[in-house]
């Protein structure tokens, strides 16, 4: 019997028997006030440290992505930046690889691995899969349709490709070469993105909002209660997903994710009158509202196989870290990117009242911006005075250099994993985070 059997064999037995800082923000625009004060999500005090990022790998070799030969080039907007193009890519996920203007990690050896095509067999199908969890629990044609209408396939299925890859990577690192994929874990990658589209139709509702991925939201098409209701209908099947895992500390994990979301909404609908307040207050709702779902996700996927609690650790801090800064670059690309790109109106956040990471670091340069936060921009001209104001000010590189360390300190975890293609795309990852476009 190969290893890995026997290997898998005995953490079966075991589980049945027991039935189951935030990275330093040391911009020089963040006073050191608020490096002492800030916590992390986990009751920690920010450890301050040094990270060092390369905006280019050495030599002038192109470099591998998605499988066709890419250029480095420098590309220049609103903000410039380091990117990539490419052609004749047959992925729409390709284009989220031409520059956001927030800069690159390193390169990490000859061999780029595109983590799309590793897990190429293990993503194909998970929306199809998705839609017939769904539609095996209902009778009702309309509550099909609102539940399903965002597993088009459209989207960047980011959180079930972490969630894979973490699961392949950890696999990998306690058996070696011989692991395998467990049905398990992927079902809590189709967990992670049912919980995310869950996410993305209260948000429509509450946000009112007209598009989603380019296409009309469901507020639009459907009345507020329907909506509403299927978004519930979601979470439920999720629900019945989680328990049928039969894992307690799965459970526990993956029940985290939504008490934080509703938390982070909560906090969103307020703000905080200090500076040092107003910063901690809104990478708190960060995490909460979207780095929780990706860090409880490697970390349940890691649970499943079997890993000690350090290995655990490590994949939950990555995909905080991973989270973070995706939500970093998705609040600058609010104020760069064009509104056919990113498939929705730009300057949203300001029109709905919330003021993100380039808007809290351009308050101070110009402090005017306070009163505006306060007041939720409801005056007339506020979003386009703050709008110009955060272009005036160095608010966007400083959004874009706290995204990188984030994304530094992810690639840095993923180091602590046994080398193997699954380690190298996690470190990937953080780089197509970092230069996506929308």
């Amino acid at each position: 019997m190969p290893v890995f059997c026997v290997c898998y064999a005995v953490h079966i037995l075991k589980r049945f028997v027991a039935v189951v800082a935030m990275a330093c923000l040391s911009s020089s625009r963040l006073c050191a006030r608020v490096q002492d004060k800030l916590l992390c999500q986990f009751g920690h005090k920010v450890r301050k440290q040094t990270v060092f990022v390369k905006l280019k790998p050495p030599g002038p070799s192109p470099l591998r992505i998605f499988g066709k030969t890419c250029q480095r080039v420098t590309t220049c907007g609103p903000a410039c930046g380091t990117g990539f193009t490419s052609s004749g890519v047959g992925r729409r996920l390709a284009s989220s690889l031409q520059s956001t203007s927030t800069g690159s990690l390193p390169d990490y050896g000859t061999q780029i691995v595109d983590p799309y095509r590793l897990l190429e067999d293990d993503l194909n199908g998970i929306y199809e899969d998705i839609r017939s969890e769904l539609e095996r629990n209902t009778n009702q044609p309309e509550l099909n349709t609102i539940a399903t209408y965002y597993f088009d396939g459209q989207g960047k299925a980011l959180r079930p490709m972490v969630a894979i890859l973490m699961a392949r990577a950890v696999n990998y690192h306690v058996y070696g070469e011989n692991s395998a994929l467990l049905p398990s874990q992927r079902q809590v990658a189709m967990i992670s993105e049912m919980i995310h589209s869950a996410s993305l139709i209260h948000d429509d509702v509450i946000d009112q909002s007209d598009f989603r991925r380019g296409k009309p939201s469901v507020n639009v098409l459907w009345n507020h209660k329907k909506v509403a209701m299927a978004g519930d209908f979601i979470l439920a099947v999720a629900s019945m997903m989680i328990a049928r895992l039969r894992s307690d500390d799965v459970t526990l994990v993956l029940s985290q994710v939504v008490t934080d979301l509703v938390q982070g909404e909560f906090m969103q609908l307020g703000s905080k009158e200090t500076e040092n307040e107003r910063f901690a207050h809104y990478l708190t709702k960060t995490y909460r509202k979207t780095a929780s779902l990706i860090a409880n996700s490697v970390k349940a996927v890691a649970l499943l196989s079997g890993a000690d609690e350090s290995t655990c650790e490590v994949a939950f801090q990555y995909g905080r870290n991973l989270g973070l800064s995706f939500q970093l670059v998705d609040d600058l690309l609010d104020f760069v990117s064009s509104a056919q790109a990113m498939g929705k109106p730009t300057a949203a956040d300001l029109k709905l009242g919330l003021a993100t990471a380039p808007v809290l670091f351009a308050c101070e340069k110009y402090p005017e911006l306070n009163p505006m936060i306060m007041r939720r921009f409801q005056e007339a001209g506020d979003v386009q005075k703050a709008y110009e104001l955060v272009h005036l000010s160095r608010g966007l590189e400083q959004t874009r250099f706290l995204a990188r360390q984030h994304g530094a300190e992810a690639a840095r975890l993923a180091q602590q994993l046994a080398r193997s293609p699954y380690q190298r795309a996690l470190q990937l990852t953080t780089d197509l985070v970092l230069n996506r476009i929308k």
